[in-house]
């Protein structure tokens, strides 16, 4: 099948991901256009529309009439201008997927969407974390993926030869969202316990960087929002141990999908359990280590680039 995703901005470059990913290990044929940037995170881009010339647009002319599936992410839909191509032009015959990530719009009014859709007898739904189908119980969940062979999603040689500081990462791309606080709070309380721990709050830099950076270190604290985020994705991929606030609801569509009760993540859902945490972490390295090598292997074995990449193609083969 021939696939084009459509996103006003990549959601945490995700996308794109898919895109990579379908066309590395599944037989189907996936591009993307996006439209805006956000931030400075430098994600890949595929047909991305202030940059494209005339032969760019010519391109995404074709791709558009000839494509078997139109796969919209976040809010965008078919009725989104791409410079000036509307997809509603192209749609007949198409397969239309609706792919919601937890954009602010939906999760204030989820039902506006629910009647659209119903509206329109778009069944075709998809959400990126398994909270959101409480949101869209007619969504089916597609894990977001990360590609476990990039370099920069590797483990870090020689982490653990390191005896100094124990050295705990955080991404928030918005720190009102991932409690940001309440883990710089955590780590003032563990430091005044002689604990010890280096801090590394990386904020609206490329992803190459973020992602540098994040393999350097021992731990990495995602949120405690319930969820997971792609940040969680990519420290189990580097052998990170990981931290999230992972609710009984999430743990268990977690496990439903990767076929282990047995997950990596280690949870804190308020600042005391993160304060334990990230000083038992501090000072049983060997623990932390052990907790990291087991993040890789469930990456490995349970959330590999082309399993979810396989789910998904999937799902495009229902249609």
């Amino acid at each position: 099948m021939r696939i084009l995703m459509f996103a006003i901005n990549d959601p945490a470059g995700t996308a794109i991901q898919f895109c990579k990913a379908l066309n590395r290990h599944t037989g189907h044929s996936a591009r993307l256009i996006t439209l805006e940037t956000r931030y400075t995170h430098a994600w890949e881009k595929d047909l991305h529309v202030p940059d494209l010339g005339p032969d760019g647009m010519e391109e995404m002319r074709i791709l558009m009439r000839e494509a078997d599936v139109f796969h919209f992410h976040m809010t965008c839909d078919e009725h989104q201008s791409f410079g000036g191509l509307i997809p509603a032009d192209f749609i007949k015959g198409k397969c239309i997927v609706h792919h919601h990530h937890g954009h602010h719009d939906f999760r204030s009014d989820p039902e506006s969407f629910r009647r659209k859709y119903a509206r329109l007898g778009r069944a075709s739904l998809l959400v990126s974390t398994p909270d959101l189908m409480r949101l869209l119980p007619e969504a089916r969940w597609q894990p977001n993926l990360v590609d476990i062979n990039d370099p920069l999603l590797r483990p870090q040689w020689g982490r653990f030869h390191d005896l100094g500081q124990l050295k705990v990462c955080h991404s928030p791309t918005r720190k009102d969202l991932k409690n940001t606080d309440d883990f710089l709070a955590a780590v003032k309380e563990v430091n005044k316990r002689k604990a010890h721990l280096w801090v590394d709050i990386i904020d609206d830099v490329p992803n190459h960087e973020c992602l540098a950076r994040k393999r350097r270190c021992h731990v990495l604290f995602d949120h405690m929002q319930g969820y997971y985020g792609v940040s969680s994705l990519e420290g189990l991929s580097q052998g990170v141990a990981v931290i999230a606030g992972l609710d009984e609801w999430n743990r268990a569509r977690v496990a439903e999908f990767a076929g282990t009760g047995d997950l990596p993540w280690l949870v804190a859902r308020s600042r005391d359990e993160l304060v334990t945490l990230l000083r038992d972490l501090a000072l049983d390295r060997a623990w932390c280590e052990a907790v990291g090598e087991k993040s890789r292997r469930f990456m490995e074995d349970c959330w590999s680039d082309r399993r979810v990449a396989g789910h998904l193609a999937a799902f495009y083969e229902s249609l």
